[in-house]
This record gives C-alpha cells, structure tokens and sequence, in this order.
C-alpha cells in the first residue's frame, strides 16, 4: 500500500487519497505536470490513467475518461459490460478461447469471465489490483512507476508474475507508458494500457473525431469475437483508416499493424488537437465505448455512452496462445517481456 509520506512539489507532483476499497485499503492518486501545462493523473488501483489534461485554443481539456473515486472504479467491474476505464489490463488483454491453451505439452485451463472465454486477464486481472508505487521523478519528464506482483495460479495462469509499468510525460508533450514483466516459470503475457480517448473533452463523443490506422488487415472473429487464425484485407472496407475519417460509432477489432514508426491518429477538428500513437507491438485493439448504462457516473457527473471514448489497446493478438502463426504471447522464465507505447500530443 502506498504512504502518503512520499514527497509532494507544489509545482509538478501531487500525491492526493483517492478514497478507500470496501475492505479498507486506501488507494491514492498521483498528479504529475510537465513543463507545458499537461496534467496526467495516475490510480494505484489497476494502474489506472484518471485524468490527461492538455492545454488547448478552447482552453484546458481533460481527454480521457475516468471516475471521481476507487470506488467508482472497483464498482465499474460489475457494470453489464465492465468498461476498464484508463487500467492496465493482463496478465492477457483480449480474448483466449474457452479460456485455455497448450503451454509446455499441458493444457492450461484458465478462469471463464466472458462466457466460455476469458477476456482481459479473468474475473479479477491486473486492473484490479492493488500496485505499489515504486517511485516518482519530478522535473522534467515526470514519471511514476507502478509494481504488482501477480501470484503463481492467479485465474490460474502458472507461473509467478512481477511486472512494471512506467508512465512518463515528456516536456514533447508525449504520454509514454512502459512495461517490463518476469516470471518464475514459463507463461503467458499480453499487457495493454486502457483508456478511453476523446479530444474534444471526456464529457463529449468522438464521432466528428478523425481517425488513421496504419494497417491494411485485421483479424477475423467469431460472433463471440474470437480470432479464427485468418485475416481480412481492409481494401475496400468499412474499416479501413489508411485515409483518416470519421470514428466508427461501433467498433471491437484488432488491427494488424503495418511498418512504420506511425501507428494511428485521432484529432479533433474542434479544438485543434491531434494524438498520435506509436508502439512496438504487433497490433492495435480498436474499440469505441465507455458505456456505464447510467448506474455509474463519470467524472465530474458526466454519463457515460457508447460513444464516449475510443480504446487504442496496443498489444500481442488476442487468442494468440492458440495460433502458432500469430505472435509468440510466450514468456519464458529468465526472459523479461517488454512493450512501448507512446501518445503524442500537438496543437494543429
């Protein structure tokens, strides 16, 4: 559990109680501010992104979504569609069918949250945990790491998981969030950082949002959403973003990523804002919603919809345990598992 004796700046760095769990715990929030007026607030519960503020011509706007609380957060988790607001979602983010692969010559049955299937990590994955706050610089290029140690059979994965994730906010006005993973025997690691977009302010939707993806395929699924080991040529298609357009108002596809540092774009023509995304993973989980089907509120008492927000889950193929063609998603004891994903932010 994180003290509230670690050391607070007037300037750029502010520790806060973000309010306490059903058993207790206290849970904090850590504010960090660069050099250019960019606010990123950061949960130790599920090492969660609550607010990105950055400066724009229409004045400061806030371009996540997020909750008030920790305990609007854990209660999200029993929503009709739990919506994982700004987590880091594992050990797997995505789906694995019917919750199980072959791992070493045995088959690992997994927990089912999703039907038959396990999606983001199980019942309760890494975006319900409680990580510790293993440091926070100040000056510039802040940054906070989290720690959270995943025990051996947690949703019965084997194998005992200790993983960080580094959030840092460049004085380029770039969010970049860095993971690093072990284990102590071999596994099976997918990490994928959670939040919901929206550049004209997290109160609005993002439909008049224009969105470039830099692929020319995508997995095809099931009609549960579970990758068949093909893949579909965006030519011609709905979703093909390789000239920037409108945001689809329903979207729940991974994107196979082609060459190239640019990965994808959003702006806004309304406040002049453009987010550009680069990472070092194989795809992109493109999904729009946010949904709190008017049980939870949002921050400053926003409801959230179906079109509040859209998701750019870098990250391995979901499902890729079961399709020796995809990605390798193993981690072997002794080797660490990495992914880099960065958010930049300009004014047009």
């Amino acid at each position: 559990m994180v003290k509230k004796h670690i050391s607070q700046s007037p300037t750029n760095k502010i520790t806060k109680s973000f309010g306490f769990l059903p058993d207790g715990r206290e849970v904090f929030c850590h504010r960090l501010c660069n050099g250019n007026g960019i606010e990123l607030e950061v949960t130790n519960f599920g090492a969660t992104i609550t607010a990105l503020r950055i400066p724009t011509d229409n004045g400061t706007v806030d371009v996540v979504l997020g909750f008030d609380n920790v305990a609007a957060y854990a209660d999200s988790f029993g929503l009709p569609s739990a919506p994982y607001l700004g987590t880091v979602v594992g050990r797997f983010a995505g789906r694995i069918n019917n919750g199980q692969f072959q791992l070493n010559d045995r088959t690992i049955q997994l927990t089912q949250n999703h039907g038959n299937h396990q999606l983001h990590g199980g019942h309760h994955g890494f975006s319900e945990a409680i990580w510790e706050v293993a440091s926070i610089t100040d000056g510039e290029n802040p940054s906070i790491t989290l720690t959270n140690t995943s025990a051996e059979n947690e949703e019965n994965y084997p194998g005992e998981v200790a993983t960080q994730v580094t959030y840092t906010l460049t004085e380029s006005n770039e969010l970049q969030v860095s993971f690093a993973a072990t284990t102590s025997q071999d596994t099976v690691v997918n990490l994928t950082q959670h939040s919901y977009f929206n550049l004209d302010g997290h109160q609005s939707d993002v439909k008049n949002q224009q969105l470039y993806i830099n692929a020319k395929q995508i997995l095809e699924t099931t009609n549960e959403n579970i990758p068949t080991g093909k893949f579909i040529s965006l030519g011609h298609h709905e979703f093909d973003f390789t000239t920037p357009k409108a945001c689809p108002q329903k979207i729940d596809n991974t994107f196979v990523l082609g060459e190239g540092d640019l990965k994808a774009t959003l702006l806004s023509p309304k406040n002049n804002l453009k987010m550009a995304v680069f990472t070092d993973q194989p795809a992109i989980h493109i999904y729009v919603g946010g949904n709190c089907f008017g049980q939870i509120k949002g921050k400053e008492n926003v409801d959230y919809h179906a079109l509040s927000g859209i998701c750019f889950e870098a990250q391995n193929f979901p499902d890729a345990p079961n399709h020796a063609h995809f990605p390798n998603a193993i981690l072997k004891k002794g080797a660490t598992y990495t992914h880099n994903t960065t958010f930049k932010f300009e004014k047009l």
